[in-house]
Formats: structure tokens, C-alpha cells, sequence
């Protein structure tokens, strides 16, 4: 049966276990399953979040749910259709915050502890772990682990800039904004990427005023300037306030406000005068910090994360790292899949390597960025001879049905194997075309064999097709249908 514990190991002796996890997250809970199918004796040490770790409590779960919850008043406000003439909404903030709680404490308990309670062979403890060497682990500061094998799961937390005043404001992340019952008048959101993008739509449509102030030239950066003008121009269009190129470096209160000393993009110096409250969405840093990696000569990148080979093996050869806590992409899925993969190789004698070539991923602003594969500037980065295919979407029969034309959908080709190498969406909705997508490029489909299937006519997926087509013919010249 499963232990829960807050470390009771006090004789002085180390307990031994096959496997040590350090965190509590989707990594951790998705390492700590294989190991039971394995009858490995498990230990998970998990401190900070509650047991589930950044998505099921501060992450996905939460801001999903709000994000759905602001795209459902926003619906019963605006309509696309003449005919149809919305009589607006009623908002129960602390309600819709209140209810998310539920879910998340639900969610949590089912998918996570619920999920391992039986687990005869796994304890898990709330508590610091710090190595002592690289085969000892001391928790909260008292209790000494050994075990043969060690998986870091520890993932990351908000990077919070160093900026003069901003420690001394009460400012908001995404962990503790999505608590708080009483609704911001305002918001003012320090970073725009696909965190703070998130936020911006949600709370803005749940009544909120928002203004993001971003440092770089254009929202979502990671992204091609196309996809960034798309999105930013829908943002503004439903009044968010927009800064690029603006960087906060002072920050002091005012009676009830909050004075941001910014520099602007000629070099001046304005302040702006933010009534409600500050958000820090300015990326996230490793966790890693109080861990004694020091004293174990534990491998980090420049950024702080810890380094690993694609088999998730770091330096030291019985300590494997996973999730947020080493490089990107930062998915709950990628992370729950290395998880996987790292307890199979460091007890299976497997040697199981991650593949992101065609990973597929979503961005949950309204209308959706969804990708997998390759930009063209990452093909051309490459040397890769590709060739792009973007359509708007009032090319699309569905999309123009719905009267909801925004965005487009854009694929990449090797244009000397014709085979698909990348795909962006924007679109209402677009994370819902992706995955197939990712499946040609794993599959190795050719843009020809996209164009020449049969797509159900007024869906979104038949974009897909157009896309196609248009590497070769103008489907502005077809006929519905038509091939």
C-alpha cells in the first residue's frame, strides 16, 4: 500500500530504494508508474506544489479551464452572424475561480494520487531533497535515501527579472493570479508569450482590462512575424492594450496603484500607472537551486537547466533529469514521456532516445497557434531546400460558413522530396488539426499524398487540403471540392 510521509527515517541510517525521484510533477508520476510495472521500490520526494507538480495545480488544468470559461462569456457577448444578436452575459468571477479549484483538487487527486495509491512498493514525502553524493539524497535537512538510480524531476518556476521595485509590489504569476476570487479591474502583464498571451485573452474577456508590456519587438517571439501580426492584430481588436518594445525598469507604489517607470522604443522614459495588478509572465527558470548538484558534479547548460543526452542520462551515469528541469519543449506530455523513457533505460538496459522532430504543440489564445515540425526559418537555418503554402482562412469553405475567417494555415515541403517538414496554424480551433500533421511528418507523408486525400467537406481539416493543393494550383480558381 502507499506511504505518504513526511520523513520519518530518524536512526541515523540511510533507507535504501532502487529508484529515487526527485519531484512531484507529471514527470515524476509518469517515471513512478513504469517503475511499478517494474517492482522497482520507489521513493518520490516532492516539495513546493502540491503532488502533480505545474499542471494539474498552477499550469494546464487552471488556465484552460478559465481560458474555456472567458471563451463562453465572449460568445454570449459577439456574434459573427447579422441574424443573431447576443444579449451579453452574467460573470460570476469568484464563482468561475472557485469552480476551478474544484476541478483542479479533483483532477489532482484522480489522475494523480488516486492513480498510485495502490502502489505497494512506492513512498512518497513531502519534504527538500539535497545529494549528498550521487548516490545519497538528505531530507529536510534530517533524513538520508540512497538508491541505485536517481530521476530529477524537479521542473521550473517563473523567472522573475531582477527590476528595481518589483519585489516590493505583491505582483502576480500564473501560480497565484489564477487563485484569487476577487476580479482585477486591471492587469498589467510584464511578457508576452504564450503564458502571458494566454492570460490576456481570458481575464480580458472575463472583464478585466489588460495591457501586456513586452521587451522585444512583437508578441510570441519564438514565433515567425507572420504569426505575431496575426494574433496581435485579433488581440488589440478586442482591446488589449499592447506595448512592444517597451521595457519596465522601475517599479513604485502610488496610493492605490502601481507607477511602472518604462523606457520606450526611441530610448525615452515614460511611466504608466497600473490601478490593479501586476503579472510576471517573463519566461521560467529550472529548478535546481538548494540541491547540492554542487557537491555531485552535476552537469548544467548555460541556462541552469540540467544537462541531458536525448536518452536522459546526464554526466553522472545513475542520475537521469526530465521535464521542465532540463532543456525544452516544456510540455506535460513531453515531460510524462521522458519520465518514461528514462526509468526504462536506467533499469531495462534500454536505450530508448526522445524524438521531437514532428512534436505537435498549441498555443490556447483565441484564435489558436498550433505547430509541429519546422518554421522556414528553422529550415532554412538548416539548409534544408523547402517551400512554403500559406492560405487565409476565407479560403475555407468551414471558415467562411462560420462567418470566422481569422487566421490561416501554412505548410513547409523539402522541396526536393516533396515530404511535409513543418505546419503552422492560427485559426479558431487550430490545435485540432495539428496532430495529424505531426503524423505525416512522422510517417514520412508526402504533400501530394495531403492533397490527394479526401477531406470532409466544411471542416476545418480540408484547409489542410487547400494548403496542399496550393503548392501547385491557385485554389482560388477550384470550385468546391474540386481537386
Amino acid at each position: 500500500m502507499l506511504q505518504k510521509q513526511k520523513g520519518n527515517n530518524n536512526n541515523g541510517d540511510a533507507q535504501q530504494f532502487d529508484l529515487i525521484i526527485v519531484g512531484g510533477g507529471s514527470a515524476a508520476f509518469s517515471a513512478a508508474i513504469k517503475a511499478h510495472e517494474l517492482g522497482l521500490a520507489t521513493l518520490m520526494v516532492n516539495a513546493g506544489l502540491d503532488f502533480g507538480g505545474t499542471c494539474v495545480n498552477v499550469g494546464c488544468v487552471p488556465s484552460k479551464t478559465i481560458i474555456r470559461a472567458a471563451e463562453t462569456a465572449y460568445h454570449a457577448s459577439h456574434s459573427n452572424f447579422a441574424g443573431i444578436k447576443p444579449k451579453g452575459v452574467g460573470i460570476d468571477f469568484s464563482k468561475v475561480i472557485k469552480d476551478k479549484k474544484h476541478l483542479v483538487k479533483t483532477l489532482q487527486q484522480k489522475k494523480y494520487m488516486d492513480v498510485v495509491r495502490d502502489f505497494e512498493n512506492l513512498q512518497l514525502i513531502d519534504g527538500w531533497a539535497a545529494f549528498l553524493d550521487d548516490h545519497t539524497i538528505l531530507v529536510n535537512g534530517k533524513d538520508k535515501y540512497t538508491a541505485i538510480k536517481f530521476i530529477i524531476a524537479t521542473g521550473a518556476t517563473t523567472n522573475i527579472p531582477d527590476i528595481e521595485g518589483l519585489k516590493d509590489i505583491a505582483y502576480q504569476t500564473n501560480s497565484s493570479l489564477f487563485d484569487l476570487e476577487e476580479q482585477p479591474t486591471s492587469i498589467t502583464i510584464m511578457g508576452a508569450g504564450y503564458i502571458g498571451l494566454e492570460i490576456a485573452m481570458a481575464y480580458n474577456r472575463l472583464g478585466t482590462k489588460v495591457r501586456i508590456i513586452e521587451f522585444t519587438d512583437r508578441v510570441l517571439r519564438s514565433q515567425t512575424p507572420d504569426i505575431s501580426e496575426e494574433l496581435e492584430m485579433h488581440m488589440r481588436n478586442e482591446g488589449i492594450e499592447i506595448l512592444p518594445n517597451f521595457r519596465a525598469v522601475k517599479f513604485e507604489k502610488s496610493g492605490n496603484g502601481i507607477v511602472i517607470h518604462c523606457k520606450c522604443p526611441d530610448g525615452s522614459f515614460t511611466q504608466i500607472i497600473e490601478p490593479g495588478k501586476i503579472v510576471v509572465a517573463t519566461g521560467t527558470k529550472p529548478n535546481t537551486k538548494k540541491m547540492g548538484l554542487d557537491h555531485i558534479g552535476l552537469q548544467l547548460t548555460k541556462s541552469g537547466h540540467i544537462q541531458v543526452n536525448k536518452s536522459m542520462e546526464t554526466n553522472l551515469k545513475n542520475i537521469y533529469a526530465v521535464g521542465d528541469v532540463i532543456n525544452p519543449p516544456s510540455f506535460v506530455y513531453t515531460a510524462a514521456y521522458e519520465g518514461k523513457i528514462a526509468v526504462e533505460n536506467a533499469f531495462t538496459g534500454s536505450e530508448n532516445k526522445t524524438h521531437y522532430t514532428s512534436l505537435p504543440w498549441v498555443v490556447f489564445t483565441d484564435p489558436q497557434v498550433a505547430g509541429t515540425g519546422l518554421d522556414e526559418s528553422q529550415a532554412a537555418s538548416l539548409n534544408i531546400p523547402y517551400e512554403i503554402s500559406k492560405i487565409t482562412l476565407d479560403n475555407v469553405p468551414r471558415a467562411i460558413a462560420a462567418y470566422d475567417t481569422r487566421g490561416f494555415i501554412k505548410l513547409i515541403r523539402n522541396k526536393g522530396t516533396d515530404r511535409l517538414i513543418g505546419a503552422r496554424i492560427i485559426a479558431p480551433d487550430g490545435g485540432e488539426l495539428i496532430q495529424h500533421l505531426s503524423m505525416a511528418i512522422t510517417h514520412g507523408i508526402t504533400v501530394k499524398e495531403l492533397a490527394e486525400s479526401l477531406y470532409p467537406y466544411l471542416t476545418m481539416s480540408e484547409g489542410v487540403k487547400l494548403a496542399a493543393i496550393a503548392f501547385a494550383k491557385d485554389i482560388k480558381e477550384l470550385s468546391c471540392c474540386s481537386n
